[in-house]
């Protein structure tokens, strides 16, 4: 078992943490597993709480505002996979030492902001400053909504033979993030055309909209059947997830997915594979090939470009790649080469 930066393997949680979680009470419908980005508790009579938590940063380089709008954004984005509207939120916040009140204070406001026009209300948390608190992470948040239990989705309920649709394109966060934190560089390499489109691509690093747009048309048997936001190990990465969460296979077809001009200068500027990196802003749907037509027509008429790029198989028949009229056996990221890309750039002092 290895721990890469990020997030840690299947193999690491099922044998760590997956097989140590507490009591076990009846009414937990669906509890943490790898690949599916909410809980589900029943709470009465065909209604279910839907849960899910992450971290929350502030990054210097992108300022209070910009930050809080990006964690209450990745937060809601988990949430709304569910086909739910997030409802409640409880924050934890570990503040540096070096933070002053007026900087919290903030990005305090503009979290506030953010949660309210999503419609989320604030109903407990933690707020301290602590010594060695000296990194981007700077807590976590919860998010939770109420509804039907029979209108709930999750990774796992994908079905053999569904289209694959995916929203915006690859590498959607690394390239929003990485021409923020490194303004020069990147805009000396892509020029001052592509890094004022890669500039304008942190606004698209939430799911929110996609998903909410998507459910829209129907779900289950009615439309979508699920649902998964890219994170770390980008779109492949959460292919794979939700094909293994929904125990299928799946044939991918990698010259399909859209990989901007913009997208593609800078993952070659950082030496990174645009498949494989951080796409928090892309969502991965699946949905019935009858219903395909209506869930692409609801989320470009919502602004959300959106293809299919492939489909879900039957559980034997593996995961595959399709490119350049070549088959090939799909694998898991080893590790998202954007934190190593990030940490080097860092050390080689890029601005």
């Amino acid at each position: 078992m290895v721990l890469n930066f990020g997030k840690p393997g299947s193999r690491f949680l099922e044998k760590v943490v997956f097989a140590r979680l507490g009591a076990k009470r009846p009414e937990v419908l669906v509890g943490p597993r790898f690949g599916v980005d909410n809980a589900v508790l029943r709470i009465g009579e065909r209604r279910v709480l839907v849960v899910t938590t992450d971290p929350v940063s502030f990054i210097p380089e992108l300022g209070p505002a910009t930050s809080a709008w990006l964690s209450v954004n990745l937060l809601a984005s988990d949430l709304t996979t569910s086909g739910f509207v997030p409802q409640y939120g409880i924050f934890d916040f570990n503040l540096p030492p070096e933070m002053e009140p007026r900087t919290f204070a903030d990005y305090w406001d503009a979290f506030h902001g953010e949660c309210a026009r999503l419609g989320i209300s604030i109903v407990a948390g933690h707020t301290g400053r602590y010594p060695g608190c000296n990194y981007t992470v700077i807590g976590g948040g919860v998010l939770c909504s109420v509804g039907d239990e029979r209108q709930y989705l999750l990774s796992t309920m994908a079905e053999n033979d569904d289209d694959i649709i995916l929203t915006k394109g690859a590498a959607v966060e690394t390239t929003a993030v990485l021409t923020r934190v490194f303004p020069k560089t990147v805009r000396k390499a892509l020029g001052a055309e592509l890094f004022g489109r890669a500039k304008r691509y942190l606004r698209k690093v939430t799911t929110v909209k996609d998903a909410l747009a998507a459910a829209a048309a129907g779900v289950h048997q009615r439309g979508v059947t699920a649902m998964h936001d890219a994170t770390e190990g980008g779109i492949i990465a959460a292919v794979l997830e939700l094909a293994n969460a929904s125990q299928l296979g799946v044939e991918l077809r990698l010259d399909d997915i859209p990989v901007s001009e913009e997208t593609e200068a800078l993952c070659k500027l950082f030496r990174i594979d645009p498949m494989t990196s951080l796409s928090e802003g892309s969502l991965i749907v699946t949905c019935g090939s009858k219903r395909t037509s209506g869930v692409l027509r609801a989320l470009r008429r919502n602004g959300v470009p959106a293809c299919v790029i492939g489909r879900l198989t039957g559980k034997g028949r593996g995961a595959y790649g399709i490119s350049a009229g070549r088959r090939f056996r799909l694998k898991y990221p080893r590790a998202d080469p954007y934190w190593k890309a990030y940490w080097k750039a860092m050390v080689k002092g890029w601005n």
